[in-house]
C-alpha cells in the first residue's frame, strides 16, 4: 500500500471516528440521568396512529424539496419532477446510512448518471439548498420566540454562530453569482499560484460548473421563490412534529415546535454518525425540556420522531435504489468523490476529506 493511500485511509477513518464520537457525546448528554425504562414506558403508551398523517405530510415536504431542486436546476437543465423525486429520496436515504451528509454527493451522482448534469453544477444547487434551509431555521427562531420565549443560553449561542455561518455563506454566494467574471479571475489566479498544473486544470473545470449552479442567485424572483419553497418545506415538516406530538401525553404550541425544528436541524449540520444520531436527539430533548416537558417524555417523543423521519424515506430510498438499477458499488464511487463528472472527454475526480 502506498504512503498516499495510507494517509488517505488514516484521514478517512479518523474523520469517521470523530463523527461517531460526536454522536456518542451528544447521546450521553441527552440521555444522562434518564431511566430508560421510563422512556420506554412513554413510548409504549404512544398512540401510534398519529404517525400515519405525520409520515404522509413529511412526504409532502419531500415533494416540496423536489420542486425546489427542479427550480434551481432549470438554468442548467429542466428535469421533470417525476424523474427528480426518486433521486431526492435516494439522496436522503444516503444521508441516513452514510456519515457526513454523503447522500448529497450521491444525489448529484445519480443525477449525472440519469440526466447528464455535471455533478459540480448540481452540487452548487444543493449547497444553495442547504444555505436557504439554514436561513429558514433562523427565521423560524426569530418568528417563534416572541410567542415561545426561550431564554436558555445555549440557544442564543446556536443562533449566533448559525447566523454567522448561513448569512455569511449566503452573502458570499450571492456576490459570486452577481460577479461571475471577477470571481472566475480570482479563483483562476489562486489556483495558478497554489496548485500543480494537472490539478489546476481539473479544479478549474469543477469551479466553472459550480458557478453554473449559482445562476439562480442573480435574480430577485428566483431568490424569493427559493425562500418561499424553503419556508413551505420546513412548515410542512414542522407539521409532522405536531402530528407526532399528538401520539404522546403532552402539548406545546406550534411555535415551540418551530423552535425545536430549527434547533435540531441547525445542530445536524455538525458532523455525526449516519442518520444524525445524537445531534438530532439531544437538542430536541433539551428544547422540549426548556418548555416544561418532562425529560423521559421529551426523550421518548424525540426518539420516536427521529425514527419516523428516518425509517420511511430510508426504506423508499432502498426501493428506488433497486428500481434504478444502482448497486452499493455505485454508492461507494459517489461517496468517495466530491465530483466525478464528465466534461466532453475529460473526467473530473476530486476527493473530499469530508466525504471519502
Amino acid at each position: 500500500m502506498t504512503r498516499k493511500r495510507v494517509i488517505a485511509l488514516t484521514r478517512r477513518w479518523g474523520a469517521l471516528a470523530v463523527s461517531f464520537f460526536i454522536s456518542a457525546l451528544f447521546l450521553y448528554i441527552g440521555l444522562k440521568g434518564l431511566h430508560l425504562s421510563d422512556v420506554w414506558d412513554d413510548m409504549r403508551q404512544a398512540t401510534i396512529g398519529w404517525l400515519v398523517p405525520g409520515i404522509a405530510v413529511y412526504f409532502l415536504a419531500v415533494w416540496g424539496r423536489t420542486w425546489r431542486w427542479h427550480y434551481l436546476l432549470r438554468p442548467i437543465k429542466s428535469v421533470s419532477l417525476r424523474s427528480l423525486f426518486p433521486i431526492v429520496v435516494i439522496g436522503y436515504m444516503g444521508n441516513n446510512v452514510y456519515p457526513f451528509r454523503a447522500g448529497e454527493v450521491i444525489r448529484a451522482y445519480v443525477l449525472k448518471r440519469n440526466e447528464e448534469v455535471a455533478i459540480s453544477a448540481s452540487l452548487a444547487t444543493i449547497v444553495v439548498e442547504r444555505v436557504f434551509d439554514g436561513l429558514v431555521m433562523l427565521i423560524f427562531v426569530f418568528v417563534a420566540l416572541p410567542f415561545a420565549d426561550f431564554k436558555e443560553d445555549w440557544l442564543k449561542e446556536v443562533v449566533f454562530f448559525s447566523t454567522l455561518l448561513f448569512w455569511g455563506a449566503f452573502v458570499v454566494f450571492v456576490i459570486m453569482a452577481l460577479h461571475p467574471e471577477r470571481t472566475r479571475r480570482f479563483y483562476v489566479w489562486v489556483f495558478a499560484r497554489l496548485l500543480p498544473r494537472g490539478i489546476n486544470t481539473r479544479l478549474l473545470e469543477f469551479a466553472d460548473h459550480f458557478m453554473d449552479g449559482l445562476v439562480n442567485l442573480r435574480r430577485p424572483r428566483d431568490l424569493i421563490m427559493t425562500l418561499v419553497s424553503s419556508v413551505f418545506i420546513w412548515l410542512t415538516e414542522t407539521t409532522k412534529y405536531w402530528f407526532v406530538m399528538h401520539a404522546f401525553d403532552f402539548k406545546v404550541s406550534f411555535f415551540v415546535l418551530m423552535v425545536m425544528t430549527a434547533v435540531v436541524n441547525l445542530a445536524t449540520t455538525l458532523p455525526s454518525s449516519p442518520g444524525y444520531v445524537g445531534t438530532f436527539d439531544t437538542p430536541g430533548i433539551k428544547t422540549l425540556k426548556a418548555y416544561g416537558v418532562t425529560e423521559p417524555l421529551a426523550a421518548s417523543y424525540t426518539l420516536v420522531l427521529h425514527a419516523a423521519l428516518w425509517l420511511p424515506i430510508t426504506l423508499l430510498g432502498f426501493y428506488y435504489l433497486y428500481r434504478e438499477g444502482l448497486s452499493w458499488r455505485d454508492f461507494s464511487r459517489a461517496k468517495q468523490a466530491t465530483v466525478r463528472g464528465t466534461v466532453g472527454e475529460n473526467t473530473i475526480s476530486l476527493e473530499s476529506e469530508g466525504v471519502t
